[in-house]
C-alpha cells in the first residue's frame, strides 16, 4: 500500500473510496464530512435524521454518490463519543476501516484525518496512526492459500490522505512515511510468526534477518554452533542438541551516533519449533509453538524500523535461534549445564527452553557493551494464566528503564503490566547441584523465569517481556489481525528512538 498526504478538498478527491467521519450526538456535519454532505446534496445528514448514521464507534455506512462527487463510494465512518476518542482510536478506525475497503473493486482509498478537526488532537500524530492503522489492518498472510478467491486477495493499492490546510501537509507527510516505517516493521514480524517451521528453521529465519540486515546502516553476525561453544554459550546449545537443525545466533547493529558499546540491545526468544523437548507438550496445540520465536521476530523487525528512521542512537539486536527437539542427543531432564558468564544451570524441565537461550544472548549483549538490556520471549504459559491476552508482562530490575518502556509501549497503543520481583522469588530457583535451577514450580512462574534471567544481565538496567498472552489473536479487532498480532514491535521502536534524545 502506497501511503501519501496531499492538500485539497475531500469532496473532490478521485479515489474509489472516499472516507469521512462523524462524531456520536452530531446532528449538523461540519469540516470535511459536511463538505462531502454539500456535495451530495444533503445525503449525510439525511441519513442521520433518519437514524441511519449515529456516528457510534464502529459504525460504517457506505454511500453510492452515482456521479455527484468524483467518487462512486463515501464511507462514513463512525466515531463515538468525543470525550472518548484519541489517537488510539484513530488507529484502530484506521485498520478497521481498511478491512472494510477490502474489495476486489477498490484500489485507491481517499481519507480525512480523523480527529484533527472537531477532535482536537494533533494533526501529525493523527497521520502517524491513520497510516499505521491502514497498513497494519489490511494485512493478510496468504503465502499459502494458493486457491485463494478475488475477495481473500482484495488488497488497497494506495491511500491518500487528504488535508485542506496546506501548512500542516509536510509535517503530516512526515508523520505518516513514520507510521508507515512502524507498520512495515510489524508486518515482518507478523509474516515471520506465522510462517511454518518447515520453511523457517533457524538458518531461514537467520536469512531473512540477513535481508533485514542489508540495509546500508546495518551490520549482521551470524554465530555458528562451533563459535557458540568457543564463547562458551552450553545453556542455548544444550536446547539445540536434539534437533538435526543447527542453531544460530543473529547480531544486527546500528550505529546511529558511534560510540563505544550500545544505548540498548533487544535480544529475543527465537525458538523455531518448540516440541518441549524430552519433556514433551501435548499434542493438542502444538502447531501453534510454529510461533515461538515471536521474539525474535520482533526485535530482527524491529531493527529495520530503527533502520530507516536513522535515530542518533546505537541499538543492537540478538536473536539465539534454535529448535527444541526431542532426539536421540537431547539434553535430558537432570543434564547441568554451564552459561557464557559460567554459571551452571540444573535443567530439571527441557520445555522451560527460552530461557536458557535468552541467558546466553543476554550475556553476548553485555559483552558487546550493551548499557540497557530488554529481552522479548514468548516465555511462559502462566502469563496467560495472570494477565489473559489483554496485556503482557513485565518484570525489571530497574524503575527508570521500565518506565521508559511503558511510555513507548504505551505511545504504540500497547498494554503492559509490570509484576513483582521481589528477591524471595529467586528462592524457588535454588538447586542442590548447580547455581540456579531453570523452572522454579508453579506458584509465579512468569515471575520465577524472570527472575532465572537477572542471573544473567549483571545488575545492567533490564526489562524482561513475556509476550506469551498477546502474541497471537484469535480474530481482527483494531489494527490487531488474526494470526501473529505484531505486538512489541513498535514499542520497542519507540524506546529504541529514544535514546537518541540522550
Amino acid at each position: 500500500m502506497e501511503i501519501s498526504v496531499v492538500q485539497g478538498d475531500i469532496s473532490k478527491a478521485e479515489a474509489d473510496v472516499v472516507v469521512v467521519n462523524l462524531f456520536e450526538g452530531v446532528t449538523s456535519p461540519g469540516g470535511a464530512t459536511g463538505a462531502v454532505d454539500r456535495a451530495l446534496d444533503g445525503a449525510i445528514s439525511k441519513l442521520i435524521e433518519l437514524g441511519d448514521i449515529r456516528g457510534k464507534a464502529g459504525e460504517r455506512t457506505t454511500i453510492h454518490t452515482f456521479g455527484k462527487i468524483p467518487a462512486p463510494r463515501v464511507l462514513v465512518a463512525g466515531l463515538g463519543k468525543a470525550d472518548d476518542f484519541d489517537v488510539h482510536a484513530v488507529r484502530n478506525l484506521s485498520a478497521e476501516v481498511a478491512r472494510a475497503c477490502r474489495r476486489p473493486a477498490v484500489n485507491t482509498v481517499a481519507t480525512v484525518v480523523h480527529g484533527a478537526g472537531i477532535g482536537g488532537l494533533d494533526p501529525d500524530a493523527c497521520a502517524q496512526a491513520v497510516a499505521e492503522g491502514a497498513l497494519l489492518g489490511a494485512y493478510q498472510f496468504l503465502r499459502y492459500k494458493t486457491e485463494a478467491d478475488d475477495d481473500d486477495k482484495a488488497a488497497i493499492g494506495q491511500l491518500t490522505i487528504v488535508e485542506h490546510d496546506a501548512s500542516k501537509v509536510e509535517g503530516m507527510a512526515a508523520a505518516a512515511n513514520r507510521g508507515r516505517v512502524m507498520a512495515e516493521a510489524t508486518n515482518l514480524a507478523r509474516d515471520l510468526a506465522n510462517e511454518p517451521a518447515n520453511n523457517l528453521n533457524p538458518t531461514d529465519l537467520a536469512g531473512r534477518a540477513a535481508d533485514v540486515a542489508s540495509a546500508p546502516n546495518l551490520e549482521i553476525e551470524v554465530m555458528e554452533e562451533e563459535e557458540m561453544a568457543a564463547k562458551g554459550m552450553g545453556s542455548l546449545l544444550s536446547v539445540a542438541r536434539g534437533s538435526i537443525q543447527p542453531a544460530k545466533l543473529v547480531r544486527i547493529s546500528y550505529k546511529g551516533r558511534g560510540g563505544e558499546g550500545y544505548d540498548l540491545a533487544l535480544v529475543g526468544k527465537g525458538i523455531t519449533f518448540d516440541t518441549g523437548g524430552i519433556s514433551i507438550k501435548p499434542a493438542q496445540g502444538m502447531e501453534a509453538m510454529k510461533a515461538d520465536m515471536t521474539g525474535a521476530a520482533s526485535v530482527i523487525a524491529a531493527m529495520q524500523a530503527v533502520a530507516a528512521l536513522a535515530p542518533k542512537a546505537d541499538i543492537l539486536a540478538i536473536a539465539p535461534c534454535t529448535e527444541n527437539m526431542p532426539g536421540g542427543n537431547a539434553t535430558r531432564p537432570g543434564d547441568v549445564v554451564s552459561a557464557m558468564n559460567g554459571k551452571t544451570i540444573e535443567i530439571l524441565n527441557t520445555d522451560a527452553e527460552g530461557r536458557l537461550v535468552l541467558a546466553d544472548g543476554l550475556c553476548y549483549a553485555r559483552e558487546l557493551g550493551a548499557r540497557h538490556l530488554v529481552d522479548v520471549a514468548t516465555l511462559t504459559g502462566a502469563v496467560s494464566v495472570a494477565l489473559g491476552d489483554q496485556c503482557y508482562g513485565l518484570m525489571t530490575n530497574n524503575d527508570a528503564l521500565a518506565k521508559r518502556f511503558e511510555a513507548a509501549a504505551e505511545a504504540a497503543g500497547e498494554r503492559s503490566w509490570r509484576l513483582p520481583m521481589f528477591k524471595e522469588y529467586g528462592e524457588q530457583l535454588k538447586s542442590n547441584v548447580s547455581v540456579v535451577k531453570n523452572i522454579g514450580g508453579r506458584q509465579a512462574g512468569s515471575i520465577t523465569a524472570a527472575k532465572f534471567l537477572e542471573h544473567f544481565v549483571d545488575e545492567k538496567p533490564w526489562v524482561h517481556l513475556d509476550i506469551a498472552g498477546v502474541d497471537m489473536a484469535s480474530k481482527d479487532k483494531g489494527w490487531i489481525t488474526k494470526g501473529a498480532s505484531g505486538q512489541v514491535v513498535r514499542a520497542l521502536v519507540n524506546l529504541a528512538v529514544g535514546f537518541a534524545d540522550e
